[in-house]
């Protein structure tokens, strides 16, 4: 028999064996802090990401939400964070605990309505966290800050700052996620009534300890009609040279410096020539990143532009900045990059699969035919993509198309997959899943 003594050498090996198995373990586990994860590009680092499952097999556990959603959730430890809307049309944050039990649930606004007949409503724009406190901002303008226990710390409506008469002009909701980073909020409000000479839009970087104003600048445009709008989501681009904001939408993609939100480059007549302008051809799909490299989608068959970000000013070609160009972009889903390639999910459920360095297409293949809203996620060397009647397709990453699995849990979604701790989390309209382990 072993005694366990104090300072006895064998206590001491199995305590540094169990040290070393709980540090490895937090090591190995990555937060999904935000709508596409901790490197705003949709990759998680995890390993051991299920693959297969159903609505019976490989799940850790169901929790029904108290309305539909499209949000991705975001986590933080043992803490998953949702928005959602009620009964009575509150739009609330929802805690819930890596158990799946629910924690808190606290209202953000009220206003809800249904975006063209089952595609959303205002609990759209994702949450996110830096695991102290979690951010919300609904559809409406509606904004507020809670810490971990659920009690508030600050509430605003930005659509009676940033609106006009108390609303934004916006004919389907402000779905923009914000961009948390540094202790700021980043936020792009892009929205106008077609009139070239009163422009409400604007990009807005807010104290994210107390709701107030850092700075604001004009997000300028000369789009016209329903291109005057964003359903995109702005996005930070971080290397060891620089760090700065993206914005999408109206005709334009526009990076912004993070100290003032002065403009550093902007991409226009590429995503929707003046020559065959579409009035209709407003931005939902965001900007994806990778280093060296960002890739632009535009909507309804436009085309998707890579360019460097150390371009300068406009940005039109390859002297520019421009490096490559594809005829065809996903309308809702955000590209992919993962080691060297671009994954593009349609609309259809198409992948297209091109060479990140010259665009060139390596493949196109067939997922499960439906719609897709969901925008595709990389883990341990599958990539995940989302139908809008809940079937996940996953396959193998790299350059010749292996599918892996289909797994259906048999509810409605449009909320991009966010992987943490070795699972998997879907919000379907229904409820909150986890994928895996118990």
């Amino acid at each position: 028999m072993l005694m366990w003594r104090s300072g006895s050498k064998a206590l001491k090996c199995v305590l540094s064996v169990v040290v070393v198995m709980v540090l490895s373990h937090a090591v190995s586990a990555e937060n999904w802090p935000q709508w596409r994860g901790p490197s705003f590009s949709g990759v998680s680092t995890e390993k051991n990401v299920p693959t297969t499952w159903s609505k019976n097999e490989n799940v850790a556990w169901r929790t029904v939400l108290p309305g539909a959603g499209g949000a991705t959730p975001v986590v933080w430890g043992d803490h998953i964070f949702g928005t959602s809307v009620t009964e009575e049309g509150d739009l609330v944050l929802v805690c819930v605990g890596a158990d799946g039990k629910p924690m808190w649930q606290k209202k953000v606004g009220s206003g809800d309505k249904k975006v063209r007949g089952d595609e959303g409503n205002m609990a759209s724009p994702s949450p996110c966290t830096d695991g102290e406190h979690v951010w919300a901002m609904m559809g409406t303008g509606d904004i507020a800050c809670f810490d971990f226990a659920g009690t508030e710390v600050w509430k605003d409506k930005l659509q009676n700052r940033y609106g006009k008469d108390g609303k934004f002009s916006i004919q389907f909701g402000m779905s923009s996620s914000p961009v948390l980073y540094d202790g700021r909020l980043y936020l792009q409000l892009i929205h106008g009534e077609g009139n070239p000479t009163t422009r409400e839009a604007v990009v807005v970087c807010l104290d994210a300890a107390t709701g107030k104003e850092v700075w604001k600048v004009d997000r300028p445009s000369d789009g016209t009609d329903e291109n005057e709008h964003s359903y995109a989501s702005a996005i930070l681009y971080k290397s060891d040279k620089t760090t700065f904001l993206i914005t999408h939408g109206a005709d334009y993609t526009v990076a912004h410096n993070l100290r003032d939100g002065s403009e550093l480059w902007r991409v226009g007549g590429l995503l929707n020539p003046k020559t065959k302008y579409d009035r209709t051809l407003r931005f939902v799909a965001s900007p994806a990143i990778a280093p060296g490299l960002i890739v632009i989608p535009t909507a309804k068959g436009g085309p998707v532009v890579a360019i460097s970000p150390d371009s300068k000013g406009m940005v039109t070609d390859k002297e520019s900045g421009v490096l490559w160009t594809r005829p065809k972009t996903p309308d809702v889903p955000s590209p992919l990059i993962h080691d060297g390639l671009v994954y593009l999910c349609m609309e259809n459920g198409v992948i297209q699969c091109a060479d990140a360095k010259t665009g060139e297409e390596i493949y196109q293949k067939r997922a499960v035919s439906d719609r897709y809203r969901a925008s595709p996620v990389y883990a341990d060397g599958h990539v995940y993509v989302a139908a809008r009647k809940g079937i996940v397709t996953v396959f193998k990453a790299g350059r010749e198309f292996e599918q892996v699995a289909t797994n259906d849990v048999g509810e409605a979604l449009s909320a991009s997959l966010a992987i943490s701790n070795g699972r998997i989390y879907l919000r379907t309209f229904d409820a909150l899943w986890a994928i895996g382990s118990k």
